[in-house]
């Protein structure tokens, strides 16, 4: 009987769900490739065009376009329904990638980065909000966790096409390739995708206050992560104020950035939202920062340490697929070990990071990559569905396309505690710092991230 209960992959292989499943997951991994691919770019692209002081503004503008896209899919879903929606969103991404490609300066390639990260929001937005329109609810955690499974092929393929162009100094063919790729998603979702979903959408009215209090939360946040020290110190605390105000005016509104309760972390719905956010800093702080360390500390090539970075996507991937079947005792148990498991592996990595490489110690750093990965693909896919079903009555849309919105502004203030982690230790090593001590920490930090959500998994039924 239990069997029968919970279906399986082959279950996605039927009828309609198969070409629907595989055009949606399509759209999370352009988005997650085009993330990887320009990050690996952005050397060239300032060797040749210049721009070197706004270097980091690539990636902060990016996230907060990319929040801007994620808070409005739900209302261009429910105006243009799912097909015409993502036509959109990948006419935008493409837009901005061709813009990239043509860039004569760092002014024109930043204004790519912003059409860019709104159309990015957009595709990693609405293929969780349509889970819920166009999957059977039996479905829906293989489908989040075929979502899941696409940042592990992202980091794969993001960091090998952008070093093999940017070696070859064929950047601008690099983003041409990512205008191809939205144009297959346009193709593929123009067959596959209904025109509108099984029930009308009522149109969401956009909450303007929390959305501007949340963008400039995020932008205050990410630039804090470039800041040296102390002006980042501040700057963080901006930034928090901004968020706090976001909360108390969310909380008294008509027109909500989230669905009600999102905030109540004594429900089960603000405790799904907050483990899920807490994850995310995990993961936010080793993907960024594993690259540098692999090759500062341990001598390895871009190359070998982007792909040793894509080890955590690895793992997490893996026990994503694997376990989003599990039985609801299974799922509890996940539950219990995931942030054990993940705070154990941050731990190692604090400690063998720092260490020389030899003696196995790199091997032992790969394997604490991917446990990390592990830990975090048991629950993820259970997260996201539990959100959809916790969603209060008329809301389920808004909760789908809120948790990219959550999950974007996590990685956000993420990458601004462990940038200030970096600005600290660079500071106290002058122009060659000594990034042991920024390793030990980081990863301290996103040790703390998982263990905080723990006394949260009470609330939670997965």
């Amino acid at each position: 009987m239990h069997a029968a209960s919970e279906p399986g992959w082959r279950d996605i292989l039927r009828g309609v769900h198969l070409p629907r499943a595989s055009v949606l997951a399509a759209g999370v991994a352009l988005h997650a490739v085009s993330l990887y691919l320009s990050a690996t770019l952005l050397p060239a692209v300032v060797a040749d065009v210049g721009g070197m002081p706004y270097y980091a503004w690539n990636t902060s503008l990016f996230v907060v376009a990319s929040v801007l896209g994620a808070v409005v899919a739900a209302r261009l879903l429910a105006r243009h329904g799912p097909r015409a929606s993502c036509l959109r969103a990948a006419a935008v991404f493409a837009a901005g990638s061709a813009l990239c490609a043509l860039a004569p300066s760092m002014a024109v390639m930043l204004c790519g980065r912003v059409l860019q990260g709104l159309g990015g929001g957009l595709l990693l937005a609405l293929p969780y909000a349509l889970v819920r329109s166009v999957f059977p609810p039996p479905l829906w955690p293989r489908v989040m966790a075929l979502f899941s499974g696409m940042w592990g092929v992202a980091t794969v393929l993001g960091p090998l096409l952008g070093g093999l162009h940017a070696g070859a100094g064929l950047w601008r063919l690099a983003f041409w390739m990512v205008v191809l790729g939205a144009a297959a998603f346009a193709a593929g979702a123009g067959l596959a995708l209904p025109r509108a979903t099984r029930a009308p959408m009522a149109i969401p009215s956009l909450p303007w206050r929390q959305l501007v209090l949340l963008l400039c939360a995020v932008l205050v946040a990410s630039v804090a992560g470039v800041l040296p020290f102390p002006w980042s110190v501040p700057c963080l605390g901006l930034a928090a104020m901004l968020a706090w105000a976001l909360v108390r005016t969310e909380s008294s509104a008509s027109r909500r950035l989230l669905p009600i309760g999102a905030f109540q972390l004594s429900g089960p719905l603000g405790a799904l939202y907050a483990v899920s956010a807490l994850f995310a800093v995990t993961v936010t702080c080793t993907e960024a920062f594993v690259p540098l360390f692999l090759q500062a500390l341990h001598g390895q090539s871009p190359l070998a340490a982007g792909f040793g970075a894509a080890l955590l996507s690895a793992g997490w991937t893996a026990a994503a697929m694997s376990g989003s079947g599990a039985s609801p005792a299974r799922r509890h148990r996940f539950l219990c070990i995931a942030p054990l498991l993940s705070a154990l592996s941050m731990g190692a990595l604090a400690m063998l990071m720092a260490w020389p490489t030899g003696g196995g110690v790199l091997a032992l750093v790969c394997v604490a990559l991917a446990a990390g990965g592990a830990a975090v693909g048991l629950v993820y896919p259970w997260l996201g569905a539990a959100v959809l079903r916790e969603a209060p009555a008329g809301e389920q849309d808004l909760a789908a396309s809120s948790l990219m919105t959550v999950q974007l502004c996590a990685t956000a203030f993420g990458v601004a505690a462990a940038g200030l982690v970096m600005n600290l230790a660079a500071g106290t090593g002058g122009d060659a710092p000594d990034l042991a001590p920024a390793a030990r920490w980081i990863f301290a930090l996103a040790a703390i991230a998982p263990l905080a959500s723990l006394p949260l998994h009470g609330r939670l039924r997965l």
